[in-house]
């Protein structure tokens, strides 16, 4: 059975081209546009990884991935921190939040598909 990634992203572009990607690798994707929506579709979809923007509209990707850790059901998932927006200390940050991987954009496709394997194979 396929590994299923969940895509959280605002830009649609960056979630077509991430959730077509992925697809072409045999992954089973979901996309969720609106942060607000993450935590319940992720409920809903279960998935083996969550890709998480940082810089959402309404919700901050490390408040989601904060709120993921503290929540019994889907803590166990994965996080990888994908953001355009990477100041100093950004990283730290996001990783101390609970993100297992990290990668700033623009992401080469070689790059973004070996953060996501090494982290669910």
């Amino acid at each position: 059975m396929s590994k299923k990634v969940m895509i959280v992203e605002d830009n649609e572009l960056n979630l077509k081209l991430f959730t077509d990607l992925l697809r072409a690798h045999q992954f089973t994707v979901e996309g969720v546009r609106d942060g607000r929506l993450a935590l319940e579709q992720a409920r809903m979809f279960a998935p083996d990884l969550v890709i998480m923007d940082i810089q959402l509209p309404h919700v901050s990707g490390i408040d989601l991935i904060e709120a993921m850790q503290k929540d019994p059901v889907l803590s166990a998932i994965p996080v990888m921190a994908v953001t355009a927006y990477a100041g100093k200390g950004d990283e730290e940050r996001i990783l101390q939040a609970g993100a297992r991987g990290y990668l700033s954009k623009p992401v080469s496709v070689m790059k973004f598909l070996e953060a996501v394997r090494a982290i669910i194979g």
